[in-house]
């Protein structure tokens, strides 16, 4: 059997460290692809001269670039044969991702529970992205609901326990990273940290019209290679889904327009992706301001942000009903801290 079906729930053993194949270099083609793909805009992704002057050799990868390549670099051996990817937590961003690098990623399965139907179960694990020098630039926790292939006994069930959010003190702001000569006017933005108050709520405005073909090339981009996103077939309604990191760009390039100035993602609290996207959904966003907290770095403050996209026309500001449920029309609910200026 020279071909490999991919991991399904009975595979997967508690502790076990899973390293990923296929180390991906990345570039600029990586860059001028996400922005193409994305209305991505922000100054300090943008422009070498801007990075330059908030005190960064040249501009990083965008921070999502980084993500979406880790990420990819797991689904053959974790989501390969997964229903849904349910969750995220403990996301932190460690250092900056260059055009040059080369990226690995590899995994540890700290949860395993299977589900009452017997026929799928939810798999916990722990993802590091490290550089061609075996630094980490990236760690995150996710869930996932895997397919069982063969009947087999249910295993102990360890759900492991998870910071609701990720403190302000573990925040990794990239060396060098000053703001105290930030330039508002390039940035497209006035707004500054002391500008926005937890509870204010933005409307981002903007909306963009998913296409079967663009969300395709920007999930093979990442070489994700989930069989939902591809295979018509795997769903009962002949539908292929929207890769969840598709939503997690467009709701965040659309955030543009009321906080430019939030520059770098540097944790990611919690996420869900609360109900499926496909092709010609209309994506729109919003955000809440849930803290704030200051850093050691001249000029930088973080904000610890709420980014709710929805689709086709749903009402701003609606998140969930009576019942505590995520309204239908909600896609992703991401709770994220940004570095902004002061």
């Amino acid at each position: 059997m020279k071909t490999d079906a991919g991991r399904f729930f009975e595979d997967y053993r508690l502790g076990e460290t899973i390293t990923h194949a296929v180390p991906r270099t990345v570039s600029g083609g990586e860059r001028a692809l996400y922005h193409a793909l994305y209305p991505a805009r922000g100054a300090l992704y943008s422009s070498d001269e801007f990075a330059r002057a908030c005190g960064l050799p040249a501009s990083p990868m965008d921070d999502l670039i980084a993500f979406h390549t880790v990420f990819g670099k797991t689904v053959p051996d974790i989501s390969l044969n997964a229903v849904a990817n349910l969750g995220y937590a403990e996301g932190r961003w460690l250092a900056p991702v260059w055009p040059g690098d080369t990226l690995q990623s590899d995994s540890t399965v700290i949860g395993l529970k299977e589900n009452s139907n017997g026929k799928t179960g939810v798999v916990w694990v722990r993802t590091r992205g490290l550089n061609q020098r075996g630094e980490a630039v990236l760690e995150y926790v996710r869930w996932v609901m895997v397919r069982k292939n063969r009947p087999t006994p249910a295993p102990e069930a360890v759900v492991p326990q998870l910071q609701a959010v990720v403190a302000p003190e573990a925040l990794v702001v990239p060396a060098g990273l000053d703001f105290s000569s930030y330039d508002f006017a390039l940035a497209g933005e006035r707004h500054r940290w002391g500008d926005y108050a937890p509870g204010e709520r933005i409307d981002h405005v903007d909306g963009v019209t998913v296409e079967e073909a663009e969300h395709m090339l920007a999930t093979r981009l990442w070489q994700n290679t989930a069989k939902v996103h591809f295979d018509a077939t795997q769903r009962e309604d002949g539908r292929r889904l929207i890769y969840g990191g598709h939503v997690i760009s467009l709701a965040r390039a659309l955030s543009f327009n009321g906080l430019a100035n939030a520059q770098m993602i540097v944790a990611l609290n919690a996420g869900a992706h609360a109900n499926p996207c496909f092709a010609g959904d209309t994506v729109r966003a919003w955000s809440e301001v849930l803290d704030r907290a200051e850093t050691p770095a001249p000029g930088v403050g973080a904000l610890r942000l709420r980014l709710v996209a929805v689709k086709n026309g749903a009402a701003p500001f609606a998140l969930k009903d009576a019942a505590g449920k995520y309204l239908p029309e909600v896609l992703l609910d991401l709770d994220y801290w940004a570095l902004v200026p002061r």
